[in-house]
């Protein structure tokens, strides 16, 4: 299956609409809460930029016809070369944050509706880890809070005051949102012996059982970002600043990091609120799966 290259001329194109995407969205932004905090704006310039975002928008959809014609004639299907022509047109770290942001959405309603682990099957054993950073979530949250009261009241210019006011809000959101996301998606020991560990929507790392070595309890006080690999090999999801299980694997597991790095490591450590409890699933190996036994 043969995928074509985009010519010289598309390639600047796309550059040339990525560029102007990046220059019109704070415009538009600056537009909107403009229109919000009352401020007048003239007639002109309201024009402009509307024509603009319309151009703009124009030549985004163009191009993302020509290349999904392209993949197309590649050799793909309809629906992978949507993906690829979608991959082509949207640079991959804008992809990965709308992609988060979905996934903080649908955590949050899933959290608030009481609803079960996400990615959880007949079999597994979910391992929170949520409960070790509750406390600092607790106080970030009452930092925003206090921040947007306090701006609320010392900001005197409308259009100020609306950005901050959003931006506040949304921070009092996402500080939520996220800790939401790591309730809802705690840690998972698979029925076949596999690994997958998680933090929230940012981080998703599978581990096959066979690559599993060996596994003890080990209480670390890490001070490296979640996921990131030292010169050892070793990758350290710490939650509350520590860790309590280490993982060392027979071979390297790939995987993606936060704003979509590629990683490789071949040592995990990572916080599990039942640490003893998760070290003797994974020691346990595969567990059968459990069925259903029909009445006569």
């Amino acid at each position: 299956m043969r995928i074509t290259e985009p010519a010289g001329g598309t390639k600047v194109w796309r550059k040339a609409v990525r560029w102007s995407c990046a220059a019109l969205l704070p415009g538009e932004l600056v537009f909107v809460l403009c229109l919000a905090g009352g401020v007048a704006v003239p007639p002109l310039l309201r024009s402009a930029l509307e024509l603009s975002v319309l151009a703009v928008m124009t030549a985004a959809g163009a191009l993302f016809a020509l290349d999904h014609r392209r993949h197309r004639r590649g050799g793909l299907g309809r629906r992978a070369a949507l993906g690829a022509a979608l991959a082509d047109t949207v640079p991959a770290p804008v992809r990965r944050l709308t992609a988060h942001e979905v996934f903080l959405s649908t955590s949050f309603l899933r959290w608030v509706t009481r609803r079960g682990p996400h990615g959880v099957r007949d079999g597994d054993l979910a391992v929170p880890y949520a409960p070790g950073q509750t406390a600092a979530m607790l106080g970030f949250f009452f930092v925003c809070v206090v921040e947007t009261v306090a701006l609320a009241f010392l900001i005197p210019w409308p259009m100020v005051h609306a950005v901050t006011l959003v931006l506040d809000i949304w921070g009092c959101y996402f500080v939520i949102a996220l800790h939401a996301s790591c309730a809802v998606r705690p840690h998972v020991i698979g029925a076949d012996g596999s690994l997958r560990l998680r933090y929230g929507a940012l981080l998703d790392i599978r581990v096959p059982a066979g690559r599993i070595a060996s596994v003890r309890q080990d209480r670390r006080f890490p001070e490296s970002r979640p996921g990131a690999v030292d010169g050892n090999g070793v990758a350290e999801l710490a939650v509350g600043g520590q860790t309590t299980v280490t993982v060392e694997l027979t071979e390297p597991v790939r995987y993606t990091r936060v704003l979509g790095s590629p990683a490789e490591a071949r040592i995990l450590r990572f916080y599990a609120e039942d640490a003893g409890a998760a070290v003797a699933a994974l020691r346990r190996g595969p567990r059968p799966t459990p069925t259903p036994v029909s009445a006569d």
